[in-house]
């Protein structure tokens, strides 16, 4: 009976790997569509964020089930109630990347992004990605060194949207007002999503030691608190 009741929690991990790994391609796909003006492209990440919703409506179902079966206590608790969280932050992330993609059809055959801001917008995209793959394998190993990596990854995702904001305040802005709000959207969306990995990343860790992952901070960062 104990071994069901584990495989079952075991499963809820796995359905949070593939949501990780589903919506990270997602934002990748996205980019792709928005700087290629490529509908096909956007159609099939818009399509394929139904497939996420399902994940995270099944694991909910899951989970819910599991409470009132096993009225789990402790550590499996902390887990049951954790993993929760995490779906609706992956859930969340998937949306983001179909707002790109949405983005991009509402465009077609135009682009939204201009070409002196192609660069910035693809480094965000490929950022958005990686974050989001580092946070699969966090799920994955529990790496508690590796989660509190990402929130120091995502400060890059910042600076870049700093970026974004200098072009659209910059006198020399030709692009019209159309362009400068998909722009201002683009990088919400995209910031968005890394916030949604470095949440996921911080809610393993508070899976794996029961503490928040900014109580731990000051341990893991040098010259803080005498360390």
């Amino acid at each position: 009976m104990r071994d069901a009741y584990h495989e079952e929690l075991d499963s809820i991990g796995d359905g949070l790997v593939e949501m990780a790994r589903l919506v990270g391609s997602a934002i990748g796909r996205a980019t792709t569509a928005m700087l290629d003006a490529d509908l096909k492209l956007a159609e099939s990440v818009i399509e394929a964020d139904k497939k996420v919703d399902d994940l995270q409506h099944d694991l909910e179902a899951r989970a819910i089930a599991l409470l009132a079966r096993q009225q789990p206590v402790a550590t499996d608790l902390r887990i049951v109630v954790t993993s929760l969280r995490m779906s609706a932050d992956l859930e969340r992330s998937g949306d983001l990347a179909q707002h790109v993609a949405k983005l991009a059809r509402l465009r077609f055959p135009q682009r939204a992004v201009p070409h002196d801001l192609h660069a910035t917008i693809l480094e965000m995209g490929q950022l958005a990605q990686r974050l989001m793959a580092k946070t699969a394998e966090v799920i994955v190993t529990k790496d508690i060194d590796l989660a509190m990596q990402l929130e120091h990854d995502d400060d890059e995702m910042d600076l870049l949207h700093r970026t974004l904001f200098q072009h659209l305040m910059d006198d020399r802005w030709k692009h019209g007002i159309e362009t400068a709000v998909d722009v201002t959207l683009l990088g919400r969306y995209y910031e968005r999503f890394a916030d949604h990995a470095v949440a996921v990343a911080k809610r393993v860790v508070f899976l794996v030691t029961g503490e928040h992952a900014d109580e731990l901070q000051a341990d893991m960062v040098p010259g803080v608190d005498g360390a």
